[in-house]
């Protein structure tokens, strides 16, 4: 026995040997692949569709800066470089806009091939090009034939396609204007169609008056069913189609044919989420040169994304006739979404306007593709269209429209249609493309007007110029909802529930040079008080926004300027309005034990926690014990809450944990929180409003105290110490939540140890969490958050910092494919270089591209 035991050790270490060299010269040829398919960033580059050359220099961190005469020049030249730096990825969303994802995943993608297909644009073309800018349809034009430029520079040597074609087999396709107007990616941004079916259903199961008990409403409001809607109509089935629909793709279906050596290797590994799972976590504030070191505004600006590789955005420097803008957008679309020109500066963050409303069509059960509509049957528009299947040749299917929009489920046996109205379908809905107009405005006046016509994703826009004025625009269009609020499905039939119109853009809320000095937004309820309109009931929680509020307002009242450095520190500033307020609770609640004092008279492990949680300031540092320690026992702590106050049916209905928001409501309520920052309300520029609690009952209530109490210092703190313990081990000074909450940026495509050494990057540790300015989420991994920031000096555009994880470039082995992550986890940025002189100053390479007729 000893023999054979030995025999097949010896087996099993020559086994791994040979696996670690096969490894190590899979991962050798893998780099070396790489490398030969870089694209050229220097020297000359002779193209077709140029009118004149274009000069594109990259800084040293990746950045191209365009320098172009004519406008078709520099969108023909931001598409080319674009597709040098992503072309994988380009290729990838492509596919997602055209519904065409089957044709490398296989059957997998119908659903949502079939989604996308659902969702196309099909209205008026001409309304659809003028509603971006006047010159849209020519902008996007030059842009997709710069894109094309390079996919026929790729595709003419197959080594020189990035590396991902050479693995999963596939082949970059050209580009058509349509490609840019899609309108998936819109589609993740808006809302409320899955939380339509969420609030049904629990209707259905506790009532109608409880739901925003168990699912709360922003601002509170009544949830009624509406007139002639059945609610055993509504299951989850309605949105099958729109599982997935995320900014990431799941090739995981594929992932054991992908290890398949003798495979083509295809894949996105990174599961997909519900696209209203998001987290959303994006800041912007702006302060006046009152409040500023320089005399001049300070605008700082973090939109949140998917944390994936490559980054969802993309840093360029447009500089043509009538164009010097500099900023970040996404790698599929021209322009600059984010960022500034040579007068003004502007950023957004998501503001929860609804934009989604699901209607229940009744169908004639004779079997027909009809529909009712205000007494009489209506024919469906069918559409026919050919999917290609990877693996099984092409499948027909059948798209169904009413006049609500397009039918996303049919229910035979219930004789119902499921159809979507939004946004989306209106002309100039594909998101951020408005900003085109926003790149040239000059002025406030010449922003407001782009802003008429900003329609997807809705959001907040902040602003800046060199005159000194600062402003913000709620800007979106929101649907007119005169017989219901949104908050469920609702009939088809009867033509009662139908929108009438939108508001007017001057009809949003907004703001012009605050005396106050400031404005700030955080995904957070920005409706003024005695505001007349419903815009949407699912706004974010407002701690984020009420830390930079603090921050902003101590600032002004003490009559201290602030810098650039200063926003950049406010960026990744990890103090948790909601941890200093619950261990503050905390200290209060070991303080009324008997004998007094912080962890007396409490069980060992339990005491050890509660004297380390009040001693804490609430700051989550990547580097802090305490805050890893308050992570483990939060949900420890919301969940004892729960099971104490929630019946167990409501648990299994809303969830296990009680919400932060009650939380401190509670803690409130028991004496223990002089006042929860979810009920101190102020305006975006720092004005009071209303409070929440209106009327709410300011002493301590006995019961609740009790409660309280005895949770608060409870079996909680021993367990929390207990799991900290297991994961971090037995000395609390080696515990960090660094430790156990970090970003890993990973390949879609690195499945095997090779491609993981040459694909992924370095994990990093993490602080903050879902409630800190500095948003990285709670779980163990950072999934999504800041991979862009900027924050811009108005009084000189060159001091200006940024950071857009992980790097500029998605080619693996490329100098700006994860160069950027190190300052990303370090809190540190790079210049926004600007002028000419700065550009030169930090330039790294410079290219030429020639028109291929020009001679030499």
């Amino acid at each position: 026995m000893r023999t054979i035991i030995c025999l097949v050790a010896l087996a099993l270490s020559l086994g791994l040997v040979r696996s670690a060299s096969t490894s190590k010269d899979e991962a050798a040829d893998l780099r070396t692949r790489a490398r030969a398919a870089l694209s050229a960033t220097e020297g000359e580059i002779r193209v077709s569709g140029l009118e004149q050359p274009v000069e594109v220099i990259r800084d040293r961190w990746g950045v191209p800066h365009i320098y172009a005469k004519t406008v078709a020049d520099l969108f023909f030249a931001q598409g080319l470089v674009a597709a040098q730096d992503r072309l994988w990825q380009l290729d990838l969303w492509r596919r997602i806009a055209e519904g065409k994802l089957a044709e490398i995943l296989g059957p997998s993608a119908l659903n949502r091939d079939t989604f996308a297909r659902l969702l196309r644009y099909r209205g008026d073309m001409d309304a659809e090009w003028r509603s971006y800018a006047p010159d849209a349809k020519a902008i996007i034009g030059a842009f997709v034939r710069g894109v094309n430029a390079q996919i026929a520079i790729a595709t003419a040597d197959p080594s020189k396609l990035p590396l991902e074609f050479q693995l999963t087999g596939s082949r970059p396709e050209p580009w058509t204007p349509e490609v840019v107007i899609g309108r998936m990616a819109g589609y993740v941004m808006t809302r409320n169609a899955r939380t339509e079916v969420q609030r049904a259903t629990l209707a259905r199961s506790v009532g109608a008056a409880r739901v925003p008990e168990l699912m709360p409403l922003d601002p509170p409001t009544v949830v009624t069913v509406p007139d002639g809607l059945d609610l055993g109509d509504i299951d989850d089935e309605i949105l099958a189609l729109a599982a997935g629909t995320s900014e990431s793709i799941d090739f995981s279906p594929l992932a054991k044919e992908t290890l398949d050596p003798e495979a083509p290797l295809v894949g996105w590994a990174r599961p997909a989420a519900p696209a209203d799972a998001a987290p959303f976590g994006s800041n912007d504030w702006v302060v006046s040169g009152r409040l500023s070191a320089s005399g001049k505004p300070l605008l700082a600006n973090d939109p949140h994304r998917t944390l994936i590789v490559p980054s969802l955005r993309y840093t360029v420097h447009l500089n043509g006739p009538g164009w010097n803008v500099i900023g970040a957008g996404e790698p599929a679309l021209p322009g600059v979404a984010a960022g500034h020109n040579d007068r003004i500066a502007f950023g957004f963050t998501i503001v929860g306007i609804d934009q989604q409303d699901l209607y229940v069509e009744r169908l004639d059960p004779s079997g027909a593709d009809r529909y009712l509509y205000r007494g009489a049957w209506e024919p469906m528009r069918v559409e026919r269209e050919r999917i290609n299947v990877r693996g099984e040749g092409p499948r027909e299917i059948e798209l169904r429209f009413t006049r609500h929009g397009p039918v996303l489920h049919v229910n035979r046996a219930r004789h119902r249609a499921y159809a979507l109205r939004w946004v989306g379908s209106e002309p100039g809905a594909a998101g951020y493309l408005r900003s085109l107009a926003i790149d040239t405005a000059r002025n406030w006046q010449e922003f407001q007007a782009a802003l008429d016509g900003w329609k997807v994703p809705s959001e907040n826009l902040v602003y800046a110029d060199v005159d000194g004025n600062i402003g913000w625009v709620a800007a979106g269009l929101a649907p007119i909802r005169p017989n219901w609020n949104g908050l469920l499905p609702v009939p088809g039939q009867d033509g009662k529930y139908e929108w009438s119109g939108f508001l007017r853009a001057r009809e949003l809320p907004h703001l012009f040079n605050p005396k106050s000095g400031f404005i700030a937004t955080a995904n957070h309820n920005v409706l003024p008080d005695g505001y007349p309109h419903a815009l949407g009931y699912e706004f974010s929680a407002p701690y984020r926004f009420a830390r930079i509020l603090e921050v902003l307002g101590e600032g002004a009242r003490v009559g201290r300027p602030f810098t650039v450095a200063d926003f950049e520190r406010l960026q990744h500033d990890e103090l948790s309005l909601v941890a200093r307020a619950v261990c503050g609770a905390l200290r209060q609640a070991v303080a009324a034990l008997p004998g007094r004092g912080a962890g007396a008279s409490v069980p060992s492990d339990a005491g050890r926690a509660a004297r380390m949680l009040s001693e804490w300031d609430g700051v989550l540092g990547a580097d802090s014990a305490a805050a890893a320690l308050y992570e483990i026992w939060l949900p420890k702590l919301t969940g004892a809450f729960a099971e104490a106050l929630v019946p167990a049916a409501d648990r299994s209905r809303a969830g296990a944990a009680l919400s932060t928001d009650r939380l401190l409501a509670l803690l409130v309520d028991a004496g223990l929180l002089a006042d929860s920052p979810a009920l101190v309300r102020s305006w975006v520029d720092g004005s009071c409003l209303p409070r929440k609690d209106s009327g709410r009952q300011r002493a301590a209530h006995p019961a609740t105290r009790h409660m309280a109490l005895r949770l608060l210092t409870g079996s909680t703190l021993a367990d929390a110490w207990q799991e900290a313990t297991v994961r971090m081990g037995p000395d609390p000074k080696q515990w960090a939540w660094g430790t156990i909450h970090h970003a890993s940026l990973e390949h879609p495509l690195a499945f095997t140890p090779a491609r993981k050494q040459v694909l992924n990057l370095p994990e990093v540790p993490r602080g903050g969490d879902g409630t800190t300015p500095n948003a990285t989420g709670n779980g163990p991994r950072q999934t999504s958050g800041a991979s862009y920031r900027e924050v811009i000096d108005i009084a000189d555009w060159d001091r200006s910092m940024t950071i857009n994880v992980p790097g500029l470039s998605g080619q693996p082995e490329s100098a700006h494919y994860g160069d950027l992550l190190p300052l990303w986890a370090a809190g540190q940025y790079y210049p926004m270089a600007f002028s000419r002189a700065a550009v030169e100053q930090y330039a790294a390479s410079k290219m030429t591209l020639v028109p291929a007729s020009r001679s030499h």
